[in-house]
């Protein structure tokens, strides 16, 4: 029997979640956020899947920018901390990529760009409360103005924001931030995108002309206490395994490293073949529920390396060889992720290479 964990990726609920943010964001163009290799499902098979729906991609590097050229892709592509040195700008300019550019080094190296290997397109970035990336806001038409007269840039300049808290849909933050960002780019021309998945969802004002959405596209939530199918969104990754022992273990006996969890009576205990080292959060509490074939049925021990302990007391048909799925479209990785105190975007960017990745149309 392979003992393999395999990470099934589904190309059709890409499809489906790329058309409902379309539905949602309308009239507005979509970014596909395919960083961090596309959220864990795979750059490549990710832009694959979506080749000719998506309006553009967003990277969050200039070495994803390549890689998807490299793979045929021609539509737009957005790097969205931009050039990180003054030779990536004549790459970028090669490759057809649009740069975020959000600091004055940036304007610096831009200054000295030559239009003849073609003019960069630009998203001028503002900081409108995020504190990370972008100019301040006073300085919004200054560096617009700068932008425009330099002979290397595309003259028609993006303009762009990023929300601190926007999966808040009654929260002042992300309210002050679009009207700063208003404020800040009154007067200026240019396409704008303010919106991440979370505002797409909450904040029908900061839609504008392009929205930039990652998480909803492969069916994460964005809020608190949601999972992507309360939104009307479809789980593009079910992460599975094997069954591989089943051992009744004695009443008072403990459980895994540092014996963390205690037997209450004689019970049937089942170990799955996957770990902390295919991705699997080591910081998973007892009682994070595991699907066993057709039951749940609750993680109890520590989760080490290479095998986690189940309870398998509610499944007592269960045997060896039954696949287990630790998250996926019956099992939201969003509850998995609250059980290790974390989000769920961490989980799916988590995978390890010893995972087997698969794909299926649904």
């Amino acid at each position: 029997m392979s003992r393999t964990t395999v990470a099934t990726i589904h190309l059709g609920a890409l499809r489906h979640n790329l058309e409902r943010i379309r539905e949602l964001a309308a009239p507005a163009k979509v970014m596909a956020v395919v960083k961090a290799d596309a959220y864990g499902h795979g750059l490549e098979r990710v832009a694959r899947a979506l080749d000719g729906a998506a309006d553009a991609f967003a990277v969050a590097s200039l070495g994803d920018g390549l890689r998807l050229r490299a793979a045929g892709h021609r539509q737009r592509i957005v790097v969205l901390s931009g050039p990180d040195q003054a030779g990536d700008i004549a790459e970028m300019q090669r490759l057809g990529l649009d740069a975020a550019i959000h600091h004055e080094s940036q304007l610096h190296w831009l200054s000295e760009t030559s239009p003849t290997r073609g003019r960069l397109r630009v998203w001028m970035k503002i900081d409108s409360g995020m504190h990370r990336l972008g100019f301040a806001p006073e300085r919004a038409a200054t560096v617009h103005a700068q932008l425009a007269t330099m002979p290397g840039i595309d003259p028609d300049i993006g303009l762009m924001t990023h929300f601190a808290e926007s999966e808040v849909f009654d929260g002042e933050r992300t309210r002050q931030q679009i009207e700063r960002f208003r404020n800040a780019t009154y007067g200026l021309s240019g396409p704008r995108s303010l919106a991440n998945s979370a505002a797409v969802l909450g904040w029908p004002d900061a839609r504008a002309d392009w929205v930039r959405t990652g998480g909803m596209l492969y069916g994460l939530s964005v809020v608190d206490g949601k999972s992507g199918a309360d939104f009307g969104f479809r789980a593009a990754m079910t992460l599975s395994t094997r069954l591989i022992a089943i051992n009744t273990i004695g009443r008072g006996e403990r459980i895994g490293y540092n014996g963390l969890w205690e037997c209450p009576e004689d019970m049937p205990v089942g170990v799955a073949a996957v770990g902390y080292g295919d991705g699997y959060p080591r910081s998973a509490a007892a009682g994070t529920p595991v699907r066993v074939g057709n039951r749940c049925v609750p993680l109890i021990g520590r989760v080490s390396m290479d095998l986690i302990t189940l309870d398998l007391r509610d499944a007592p048909e269960a045997k060896v060889g039954d696949r287990v799925v630790l998250w996926g479209p019956e099992l939201p990785v969003e509850i998995v992720a609250a059980q290790s105190g974390t989000i769920s975007y961490d989980l799916t960017c988590g995978m390890t290479r010893r995972v087997l990745f698969v794909e299926d149309d649904a």
